[in-house]
């Protein structure tokens, strides 16, 4: 609290210094489209280093040399201007909107302002204004569609966490998600999820660390694709860099000091996409088959409940299926309610008929609103903004919400003339209650997409629980048992068995920038990520047995029937930046900038998660004491600690050609401490053609070339082995050597990086092309290796394997049309990348050709495999004949292969596209973002199971013989196949057997092998639609409000296209390297919102 305290203090004093006068060039600059004033536009006397931006009004106020040549004028998304200075005091400027960024200014790595033609590597920079279009609850799904070469697979899960992969995956064992840094100061993006979650079994997904980050404090953000790129970030940045600049205060007119408000609010509301959640068949009801009783109705039990000595027909309830008994309403039968004595049909029979009021009646419409403020403003020497956000959502679950609540501070001021500190400080709160449950087990969803019985009314089961806050379920142990036999009534555990979370981050700098004299420059800055994460589990008393807490092995908890667990987690990394800049010009043609730095890091995590153990004593209380027996708690202290040197050097020519080269050596805690220290550099070149090629419809042509190394150190305790705890055996502590053993020569991973492309601006900027071509090889990577069990150990760490991705990116900006009226622009982002496993290990005459990533629920992998992509699925296949038909046996089922190491798929996609259309006309404005994903593979535990339980549509029709599919073969039912039979001579002939329809076996699990289950990941979304409204500026002038716009705001609002049934092909159960497998997903939701932006 110390460190909040002094660093608000700081950013307090240095945002409410006074005032210098100076006599100035006064001007305002304006949209050449609408006339409204452009508030943070880079006025710079050309060819020095004097400058300032304009305030809130768009006006500037600037001290110019009387020898001055001209002024230049720069904005994001505006095309450059230079204005000639012939002795002028009032200078106003009107800025044409560009299509192409290929002239502005961008941040690269370590907060370097580069002009973006003269880099040799690619970037891609996209708008705060267009990552805050449409209000969702991690601003990372934003980005998807947006940047050529960025993966992002948003999940389905409230606030749940994200995937955004740069240039395909390159470690086998470790983090592959980008780094990201928001105005110089790097911030963690852990996963904070159990084992249990990250491989499928059961758990929550409490999201990305990344997703405090407010969209609404975002002035831009920048992605570093290539290593070229990021190298300067050290091991962290392997996985390419999202910069992220925040918003700040502008200066005022000398002797002046200026304030804007900005008011920000928003409603949304979401509505599940039917398109992603199960179509029930509505004609039999709960069961696996016709083995209940040998009377009329087989697919019912036979048994005297009521005592009258004549056997009544009753619901098997042990059995969460839909392959029972046709509905008949004359059918009066004993179903869950018959024994609640709330229940209006207690000790009565009720007609057998399909659910009035399904899952579908579960979900609710997801209610988000959000609002924001911010305060900015300055003087001719000072800067601040001072901003707060709050976003509060409802979940489509019943008692689920979300809350984030963000503050944000900065300032600058100008301590002396090339002297100037800045500040900032972020505070972000996350509150989460009711997250839905993930994977297999004690997922509601799993119930509703696997597990079902489609005569159970949920309205009557929200009944039953609200009469006594009971655990009244429709799944009962027994005809007179009442207890759970593996699903709770889905009421009471919403209710009684939920979560809750509390995360508090502070994120902050403060830095010093001192222009020595005209050549050097240095910057000093400390910064802090900090954050305290609490995550709190409840299992009411009277739930099923399942597992939960902290179990006698570690990620793996005990079967419990109820519970309270508490995992507590803190991080802190502090950041010490010290950078030389040094800049010269040699004549007009030569200009140099170099600069050489320091970077030390320092990182901490305290964690330990606890719990109850045996149950809880008194229901209801929900706190580590209340525990029948004692177990020891999970702990880990973790600290890191990386010096980083480095240097680097750009030459330019006639700005015409570039070349840069960049150097790090960094020391890691977490290698040998003999060998803790290693380099990687990185070269780059472009070259622009266009000022040697005199063509009018060029306005710029550049190709670009570069060559990069960067390591990737040891993860946490990869050196030295430590013990595990076991539970006490008759009160004596046990402790265990792990079966993975550690290895104390661990070098860094490295990855050498080549990348090609172009880029082009053409017919008076309006089409522009950015290409690139790149191919990554990452080496030594750290994985573990089989070794003899005489040793000790099963496993042990070892440097083996190399993973290669190749691919290509284009990236499409143009204005198709433009009058003074109107404007169409169009985006085209695609990229392709090619994964590919080339070696794993192959040392001491041992080969390794498959390192399993994850075993999931169904019994399929995903695994990373010598020649095949990275993250293929491995399973049972189906027998195929000669010419690919799928073999049937005997009996009439599908042959299923007698391994299951066959690879399935992969989650790799051929290519992903995002395709925006912007059209303005006056002050109105509307655009639609289309996000296409081709290819990749995906298993569906969902139709593994759901379609042997007889959920699905699927699962009834009509038969080929017009007959019910689910009658008996006898009765005109059932169904053949599709294949082939092998006859004695080894010919084949078509399959004519006939099975049964009306029970489990023939459309899941039972009888196909898992290839029936994998699916084409493709998906083609409308993700974004936005119409605006611009008050005119004749309107604004004559109130007090400076600019009001309001909006309408679609999201997925349309999957056009997809092949995987009842389900999101994006959904999973988090981010991390287990991709490719779904169980009880979510459904998407369209959302539809109204926002209102005031300006004062």
């Amino acid at each position: 609290m110390r460190k909040l305290t002094l660093l608000l203090a700081m950013i307090g004093f240095i945002g409410l210094q006074g005032v210098f006068a100076q006599t100035s060039v006064t001007g305002t600059v304006t949209d050449a489209d609408n006339g409204g004033t452009l508030p943070g536009v880079s006025v710079v006397v050309k060819g020095t280093s004097l400058g300032t931006t304009t305030d809130m009004d768009g006006k500037y106020s600037l001290q110019v040399p009387e020898d001055a040549a001209a002024l230049l004028f720069s904005f994001v998304g505006m095309e450059a201007q230079e204005v000639a200075f012939t002795g002028q005091t009032t200078i106003d400027v009107a800025m044409q909107a560009s299509a192409l960024k290929l002239d502005e200014v961008v941040v690269t790595a370590l907060g370097v302002s580069r002009e973006k033609k003269s880099l040799g590597y690619a970037t891609q920079e996209v708008g705060g204004d267009d990552l805050n279009q449409v209000t969702k609850d991690n601003f990372i799904n934003s980005i998807s569609g947006k940047v050529a070469g960025v993966q992002v697979k948003s999940n389905t899960n409230m606030g749940g966490s994200s995937n955004i992969i740069i240039r395909g995956n390159s470690s086998l064992t470790q983090n592959n998600q980008a780094l990201f840094v928001i105005d110089g100061v790097p911030v963690d993006n852990n996963v904070n999820n159990n084992t249990g979650q990250t491989t499928g079994r059961t758990g929550f997904d409490y999201g990305n660390a990344a997703s405090d980050i407010n969209p609404d404090d975002i002035e831009s953000m920048n992605v570093l694709k290539g290593a070229a790129a990021s190298a300067l970030y050290g091991s962290r940045a392997a996985n390419g860099v999202i910069m992220i600049t925040t918003k700040k205060g502008s200066k005022a007119r000398a002797g002046s000091k200026k304030i804007g408000v900005n008011i920000n609010s928003s409603v949304t509301v979401g509505l599940v996409d039917k398109s992603t959640f199960p179509k029930y068949q509505t004609n039999y009801g709960a069961g696996y088959g016709p083995y209940y009783s040998g009377g009329a109705y087989p697919g019912l039990a036979e048994e005297d409940v009521d005592g009258d000595g004549v056997d009544d027909l009753v619901v098997p309830f042990t059995e969460d299926a839909s392959m029972g008994q046709k509905f008949d309403p004359s059918l009066m039968v004993v179903q869950w309610d018959y024994f609640d004595p709330n229940s209006p049909n207690f000790n009565k029979k009720t007609p057998w008929v399909n659910a009035e009021n399904g899952p579908d009646y579960f979900l609710q419409n997801q209610m988000t609103l959000k609002n924001s403020i911010d305060v900015s403003g300055g003087s001719d020497v000072s800067t601040f903004r001072v901003a707060y956000t709050n976003l509060h959502q409802n979940g489509i679950l019943p008692n689920s919400q979300l809350d984030k609540n963000s503050f944000n501070m900065s300032a600058s001021y100008d301590v002396l003339k090339n002297l100037t500190v800045t500040g900032a400080a972020n505070f972000y709160r996350t509150n989460g209650k009711g997250r839905n449950h993930t994977g297999y087990s004690e997922n509601i969803m799993s119930s509703f997409r696997q597990w079902f019985q489609t005569n159970v009314d949920l309205k009557d089961q929200e009944a039953a629980y609200e009469a006594y806050n009971r655990n009244v379920t429709w799944n009962r142990s027994g005809t007179f048992d009442g207890d759970p036999i593996y699903w709770d009534n889905p009421y009471f555990q919403r209710f009684e068995s939920y979560q809750t979370d509390q995360r508090d981050r502070l994120v902050g700098y403060f830095q010093a920038d001192w222009k020595i004299n005209d050549y050097f420059k240095l910057m000093g800055r400390a910064s802090v990520d900090t954050y305290n994460e609490v995550q709190e589990e409840r299992k009411a008393v009277g739930s099923i047995s399942n597992e939960f807490g902290v179990g006698p092995t570690r990620g793996a908890g005990t079967e419990e029937t109820s519970g309270y667990s508490r995992r507590t987690r803190k991080f802190t990394e502090i950041n010490y930046d010290l950078k030389l800049d040094f800049h010269k010009d040699f004549g007009e043609d030569i200009n140099l900038n170099a600069f050489v730095g320091t970077n030390i890091r320092r990182n901490e995590v305290d964690m330990v998660f606890a719990s109850t153990n045996g149950g809880l004593v008194v229901p209801g209380i929900y706190a580590l004491n209340n525990s029948n027996a004692w177990i020891a708690p999970e702990e880990d202290y973790l600290i890191k600690g990386v010096n980083g040197y480095y240097l680097a050097a750009s030459v330019g020519y006639k700005n015409m050609a570039y070349l840069d080269a960049t150097y790090r050596y960094d020391i890691s805690s977490t290698l040998p401490k003999d060998d803790w220290g290693y380099a990687y550099y990185s070269v780059s070149g472009s070259f622009l053609f266009s000022e040697i090629v005199e063509a009018d419809w060029m306005q710029l042509g550049k190709v670009r070339l570069n060559y990069a190394t960067v390591g990737n150190d040891a993860p946490y305790l990869s050196l030295y082995d430590t013990y595990d705890k076991f539970t006490s055996f008759s009160g004596n502590a046990m402790f265990s050597v792990p079966s993975t053993t550690n290895n104390a020569a661990l070098k860094p991973e490295m990855s050498k990086s080549f990348e090609a492309g172009f880029e082009m601006t053409m017919f008076q900027s309006r089409l522009g092309i950015d290409f690139a071509y790149y191919n990554t090889n990452t080496e030594d990577q750290i994985m573990p290796v089989a070794v003899s069990t005489a040793t000790g150990y099963s496993y042990k760490y070892f440097n083996a394997g190399t993973i290669r991705n190749s691919g290509l990116e284009l990236a499409l900006r143009g204005t198709p049309y433009k009058s003074n009226d109107f404007r169409w622009d169009v985006n085209l982002n695609w990229a392709k990348n090619n994964s590919e496993v080339v070696k794993l290990y192959d040392e001491n005459g041992q080969t390794v050709n498959n390192l399993q990533l994850g075993r999931l629920q169904g019994g399929v992998t995903i695994n990373a495999m010598v020649g095949q992509p990275y993250g293929v699925i491995q399973g049972q296949d189906y027998v195929y004949a000669p010419d690919g038909q799928k073999v049937v046996g005997s009996n009439g089922y599908y042959l299923k292969s007698p391994t299951s190491d066959n690879v399935l798929g992969d989650i790799n996609p051929d290519f992903n596209m995002g395709l925006n259309n912007s059209f303005n006309y006056k002050n109105i404005g509307f655009s639609f973002l289309i996000d296409w994903q081709q290819g990749g593979s995906l298993f569906s535990l969902d139709q593994y199971y759901g379609l042997a339980t007889g959920l699905y549509e699927e699962t009834d029709y009509t038969n080929d013989l017009g007959n019910p599919v689910r009658n008996s073969v006898e009765d005109g039912g059932g169904l053949i196949l599709d294949g082939v039979v092998e006859n004695e001579d080894g010919s084949y002939s078509t399959n004519t057997t006939r099975v049964e329809g009306g029970d489990y076996r023939v459309f899941g699990y039972s009888r196909n092998p898992n290839a029936a289950f994998v699916y084409d990941a493709t998906y083609v979304k409308l993700r974004e639609v936005v119409l605006t409204y611009n008050m005119p500026k004749k309107i604004m002038d004559k109130t007090f409000i400076h600019g009001a716009s309001f909006s309408l705001v679609g999201g997925n609002l349309w999957i056009m296209y997809k092949d995987l049934p009842h389900a999101d092909p994006e959904a999973s159960q988090g981010a991390g390297n287990i991709q490719g497998w779904q169980s009880g997903v979510m459904p998407s939701l369209r959302t539809i919102g109204f926002n209102v932006k005031l300006q004062f």
